[in-house]
């Protein structure tokens, strides 16, 4: 047999072993190495993300006609071709690409509706954007430009907008997504303006002489345009500051409800806290353990200032995070958990977090950099105590393993080695998977003494306050300052960092389910675990499987691992926690 005959005649064994629908285990993948990297699904995602892409970069002006149409005929396209598939023909791990491929361009769809009905409840406060979206799609192919017109144009929107401010001062019957969605567009022609004055200023003669004064009289314009919708949103009745200085816009019940379910998480917002308190009831019993190890009975909160003062002196913080990294991966080393590749351990590295930075983020964050939250020589005595102590080593070692190896770090490393066409990125599995390695370590012992499980408990109890105050004000019935003082009384945080803390999640950029997903997503990963280990797998087996897999739904992770009969219609199923 010719070795092109050999090669073909490997081709369909190892194509029919592919083939074969919920058939294939995570160690049937072994039969060949290309199967780390792809699947049936991975040829239109890999040309998808090229695809959009190219069009982000073209099509740059958000919320531009042209962009908005452009885009949905791209996401028809890919969602057209996938339906083409034959989906019983495919095994698990490519039913679940095809699953969430779908989702979210179905989602993508979902978010162009919304933008192109928001869009045209404001026309009325923007009837000049079509001239400048066309005169940006002219300068993108370097047409020459009749600049006196032109000038003449831009002078008159200068004006239109400047009238336009006035009114909206008083103006309503426009809620908190219209009225961003106005900031959004003014912003996309800003940079569309800036486009077209950075290409032609100074090169073309007739532009540079007409457009000086027209062109500067428009960016003020609109400058002012976008100070003004920033105004009306911190005026919208859902933002009012209820004295903490965090506003931010419950989304409802029916919103929550619906994102648990693009996440597929397939509980409501009540039994999510429901697991919480029991969590919680958990973490309450633990620590009073620990108080009364420590001489301080059941006065939890005495212990935890005692673990508080522990911090170490100005300079020393990183040698700490140093001896309880190492700490941690011999421990990891030790018990043979987890498959760690040298380069993993060989290249990360720290910083020092800015006090700016230290408003949102008062614990250190990490990933290949670790981010170090610790005062600095000119923020005030107070707000260095309250860091000091927010940071000390009992703390500390609950997270550094969360934030590095086999935390955020590892997983890193691994989404950019494995599966790299998988873009279905989930806080539940980021956080969820870094959490459940504080809950696997708690387990097996990793904390040294009292005070390190006080420390390792006050992050537990951290994770389950975030479920409750997070949909408690999702849900309009807590206020920040609520959540502030839930965290302060209920956990024990200093003050500052509560308000760090809430800040961030309201108005940090995070989505509304994002510091559900930590204890969420960790008691995902602990039920999976037990379901595999040691049943159908050891526990470094285990682990090693959940990240060559990339990163989606712990819930699909799971239909991967145990080859599950996905069907097309595929709903949300997976019960991982009893509630009562």
């Amino acid at each position: 047999m010719n070795r092109k005959k050999r090669f073909f005649k490997l081709f369909l064994i190892i194509m029919s072993v592919h083939s074969m629908p919920g058939q294939m285990t995570a160690q049937d993948k072994g039969v060949t190495a290309l199967y780390q990297q792809t699947s049936e699904v991975n040829n239109i995602m890999v040309k998808y993300s090229a695809d959009r892409g190219n069009l982000m970069r073209f099509y740059s002006i958000d919320n531009s006609p042209e962009r908005r149409e452009r885009f949905r005929i791209m996401y028809q396209g890919y969602l057209d071709q996938i339906e083409k598939m034959d989906f019983e023909s495919l095994p698990v791990g490519s039913r679940v690409d095809y699953l969430l491929f779908r989702q979210q361009l179905q989602d993508q769809l979902r978010k162009l509706d919304i933008e192109k009905k928001e869009v045209g409840q404001l026309k009325d406060w923007f009837t000049f954007a079509d001239k400048i979206y066309e005169t940006e799609k002219l300068r993108r192919r370097g047409t020459e430009l009749e600049a006196q017109p032109l000038a003449a144009s831009w002078h008159s929107i200068a004006q239109t907008i400047n009238k336009n401010i006035k009114a909206l001062e008083t103006s309503g019957g426009m809620d908190i997504y219209v009225i961003r969605r106005g900031g959004s567009v003014v912003r996309g022609l800003k940079e569309a303006v800036q486009s077209i004055n950075e290409f032609y200023k100074g090169y073309d003669p007739s532009y540079t002489w007409w457009m000086a004064g027209p062109a500067k009289e428009l960016n003020d314009a609109l400058d002012a345009y976008s100070a003004a919708w920033r105004t009306k949103e911190k005026a919208a009745p859902s933002g009012k500051d209820d004295g903490s200085g965090i506003i931010g816009y419950p989304i409802g019940n029916e919103e929550l409800i619906r994102q648990l379910q693009i996440e597929m998480i397939p509980y409501t917002p009540e039994e999510l806290v429901a697991i919480a308190n029991k969590e919680f009831a958990y973490c309450d019993a633990e620590m009073l353990k620990a108080s009364r190890e420590m001489g301080f009975g059941d006065n939890w909160k005495a212990a935890m200032e005692k673990v508080k003062n522990t911090y170490v002196a100005p300079g020393k913080q990183p040698q700490m995070i140093m001896r309880l990294y190492n700490e941690s991966v011999d421990f990891l080393k030790k018990h043979d958990l987890i498959t760690i590749p040298p380069m993993a351990e060989e290249a990360w590295s720290m910083i020092m977090m800015t006090p700016e930075r230290q408003l949102v983020n008062p614990f250190f964050t990490g990933g290949e950099t670790l981010s170090i939250s610790y005062p600095t020589n000119d923020m005030s005595e107070a707000d260095k105590l309250m860091s000091m102590r927010g940071n000390n080593p009992h703390f500390s070692r609950s997270t550094v393993h969360h934030e590095l190896i086999a935390g955020h770090h590892l997983q890193g490393y691994m989404e950019s080695r494995y599966k790299t066409y998988r873009n279905f990125q989930t806080p539940f599995w980021i956080e969820g998977w870094a959490l459940y390695w504080e809950m696997l370590l708690w387990d097996m012992k990793f904390p040294q003494s009292p005070e390190d499980r006080i420390g390792m408990l006050f992050w537990r109890m951290h994770r389950c306050a975030r479920i409750i105050f997070s949909l408690n004000y999702h849900t309009n019935k807590w206020t920040p300052q609520q959540c502030i003082d839930f965290l302060v009384d209920r956990v024990g945080h200093e003050r500052a960092n509560a308000e760090g803390e809430v800040r961030r999640s309201f108005v940090g950029g995070y989505s509304p389910l994002y510091q559900i997903a930590y204890m969420i997503g960790g008691l995902q990963f602990y039920a999976l675990q037990r379901e595999l280990v040691p049943a159908k797998m050891t526990m470094k087996q285990y682990h090693d499987a959940v990240l060559q897999e990339n990163g989606m739904p712990v819930e699909m992770v799971r239909a991967i691992l145990t080859s599950q009969p996905l069907k097309k219609e595929f709903k949300t199923n997976w019960r991982f926690y009893q509630v009562k």
